[in-house]
């Protein structure tokens, strides 16, 4: 077997890149690999020549298959297209906290737990003493921008 053959050498190199579509999944690697067997076989039956026209075969027949089936391949390889909210700010307002260290008065910081984590904490200028409740307004670079929250609205 002689490997400096180009259909075999395009024949190899289209199916290694279809298994390794196992590796990376996607369904984009599989149509690559089919547009390499494509090339393979019209080098075999002698419709191109040369290595120009394998290229050129090759990428016309990439953009055709990704362009046409990527969704089919998409739907059946499957892949994680779910994105949540990218804006942790929305995430943050309105949410309650516990003081665990005195916040003011004026721009002293002090410290809150937040969804299980102590955070520096940023208040309006008046007096939080430790232990009571509070609201997250914003961020402020890392610390947490928070007002009190009355002791009738503690949730």
């Amino acid at each position: 077997m002689e490997f400096s053959n180009p259909v075999i050498i395009w024949a190899c190199v289209g199916v290694v890149l279809m298994l390794a579509e196992v590796i990376v999944p996607g369904g984009i690697v599989i149509l690559l690999g089919a547009s390499c067997l494509i090339v393979a076989a019209s080098l075999g039956i002698g419709l191109i020549e040369g290595v120009a026209q394998a290229f050129t075969l090759w990428f016309i027949s990439s953009m055709v298959l990704l362009l046409g089936f990527r969704h089919v391949t998409q739907r059946l390889v499957g892949g994680d297209s779910h994105v949540d909210n990218t804006d942790e700010e929305l995430d943050l307002y309105n949410q309650q906290a516990l003081v665990k260290a005195d916040i003011g008065p004026g721009e002293k910081p002090g410290r809150v737990e937040f969804q299980g984590a102590d955070w520096p904490a940023l208040g309006d200028g008046s007096l939080i003493p430790s232990g009571s409740r509070v609201r997250v307004i914003c961020r402020d670079n890392i610390s947490l921008v928070v007002e009190a929250v009355p002791a009738d609205q503690h949730a």
